[in-house]
């Protein structure tokens, strides 16, 4: 038989399949009840989903003026099967799906839980790509402290941290699965959108306008951001070269510049640590809403405005916030955790930034701050559990896995560290990290196993007792530090 020149596409085969088996009167075999499925992280068991892995997600969404109303969207979801699949299950909720196709062949799917379980018409098998397409509305009007969608004064922002981008869009909504993204957003003339990654283009419909993104390196869903509004996209240049821009709104364009002005200054301190910045672009943008928090969405990280214009705030302490959320770009956005129980790797190093540049650039010491958080050490791993084991998060409560052993108390595991195996080697680690993991996941025991080959010794036993001990370890070179009584130190979350 001669080779065929132009082979059919998988759906075209498929649709041959699906044509035979009516024909001959084939029935497949019936599958169990929808049921929602997970990847079994240690803190969020039901998130993400078995069977495939995500490469691309496209996101078309159109608001409709009002952001007490569902937005119409159509999610597009290429993936590789990585196990046979009669079923594929997504994360998805807070929003009425329509129509699935699974390589434009209608499927049939049902909500089970915070999954949509989709049944194509073929069952997808191992190693073939497959592209899965789904209508559906994405609801702004859920309660503000689950995450999803932000409600602003103007419009819209994203805030999907820990377990909320399944609460806009269908997913597979775990870091250890990063894609790249494109976005397609319609909005009303006189309204901004802006998304992830550099714009690709502008299309004017008459009364709306789509704007369109594409991210150039992987994202994991949580770190993904839509910004909508009456808003003003302020251009600069970072170092290199690098495209900065800002998105605040018109009226606080002059009111913000002082603090935006700071980014590229920022930009080259960051690299001055730890290297060149990982992506093709950054900036804030700042949403007039009351988050309670401010979040490293890749970038484009996500600012509350009254962190800006709230007099109680000093200055220093506003720069440190901005430093902490650029550095995660670096650490957490770029490397990003392969479980949610490696969080510390992400607010730790944060943390850690945001006090060497407070210290450097404001004279704040880091020492003191790193005593202070050896104090509440221990009433922080009581409180939370330890750095890299931390409590699940309480219910209804998904973002109170953000307590403050994974900030300034993961901050002291990396103080301890330095204190261990010298400031040049510490550096090296660094740098190594952030330049061997780039676009990547990883977990606790990467930065074990490379800390150990950098400092030329093993550091297992170290870092047991410093991420996974329910008591504070010693302090190397400060045997006088001590932590008080567990009831002597509570602390409110922060997520940040």
């Amino acid at each position: 038989m001669p080779l065929l020149q132009n082979p059919p596409s998988r759906a075209r085969w498929l649709r041959a399949a699906v044509l035979v088996a009516a024909s001959t009167g084939l029935v497949a075999a019936a599958l169990p009840a929808p049921t929602p499925l997970g990847i079994g992280d240690p803190l969020f068991p039901h998130l993400g989903n078995p069977g495939y892995d995500v490469l691309a997600y496209e996101l078309d969404l159109t608001y409709p003026g009002e952001n007490d109303r569902p937005l119409a969207a159509v999610t597009r979801i290429e993936a590789l099967a990585t196990e046979d699949l009669g079923r594929i299950n997504l994360d998805f909720t807070r929003g009425k799906v329509s129509a699935v196709t699974v390589d434009d062949l209608p499927a049939t799917y049902a909500s089970s839980g915070e999954d949509l379980v989709v049944t194509p018409a073929v069952p997808v098998e191992t190693g073939e790509r497959v592209e899965i397409t789904v209508v559906h509305t994405s609801d702004p009007t859920g309660p503000a402290d689950t995450g999803g969608w932000v409600r602003t004064g103007d419009g819209l922002a994203m805030a999907n941290q820990a377990d909320a981008a399944h609460r806009v869009f269908p997913s597979n909504d775990h870091p250890s699965d990063k894609a790249d993204f494109t976005f397609h957003i319609t909005v009303p003339n006189g309204l901004t959108a802006v998304a992830n990654g550099l714009p690709t283009g502008r299309e004017n419909h008459g009364a709306t306008t789509t704007w369109s993104y594409r991210s150039r390196h992987p994202m994991a869903t949580e770190l993904a951001q839509i910004s909508i509004g009456a808003s003003s996209v302020v251009h600069r240049t970072g170092p290199g070269g690098l495209p900065v821009r800002d998105v605040v709104r018109t009226a606080d364009r002059d009111l913000l510049e002082p603090w935006l002005r700071k980014t590229p200054g920022q930009l080259e301190w960051m690299e001055r640590q730890v290297g060149p910045y990982p992506f093709e672009t950054y900036g804030v943008v700042i949403a007039d809403a009351d988050t309670g928090f401010e979040l490293e969405t890749q970038t484009l990280s996500l600012f509350e405005r009254r962190l800006f214009t709230e007099p109680a705030y000093p200055e220093w302490y506003v720069d440190s916030i901005m430093v902490h959320e650029l550095a995660h770009q670096w650490f957490g956005d770029s490397v990003t955790p392969r479980t949610w129980s490696d969080l510390w790797l992400n607010e730790g190093h944060a943390s850690w930034y945001e006090a060497l540049y407070a210290e450097e650039k404001a004279g704040k010491s880091l020492e003191r701050r790193m005593r202070a958080a050896y104090t509440a050490s221990d009433a922080w791993r009581a409180d939370g559990g330890p750095p890299a084991a931390p409590e699940p998060p309480s219910s209804g409560h998904k973002i109170s896995i953000f307590r403050p052993v994974v900030y300034d108390g993961s901050a002291l595991v990396l103080y301890a560290l330095r204190q261990e195996i010298g400031t040049d080697a510490f550096r090296r680690l660094e740098r190594r990290w952030v330049a061997d993991h780039r676009d990547a996941t990883a977990t606790t025991a990467d930065f074990t196993a490379l800390a150990s080959e950098i400092a030329g010794k093993d550091l297992t036993a170290f870092f047991r007792a410093w991420l996974y001990a329910e008591k504070t370890p010693p302090m190397p070179g400060h045997p006088d530090w001590r932590s008080g009584p567990v009831d002597t130190v509570r602390s409110a979350p922060k997520p940040a």
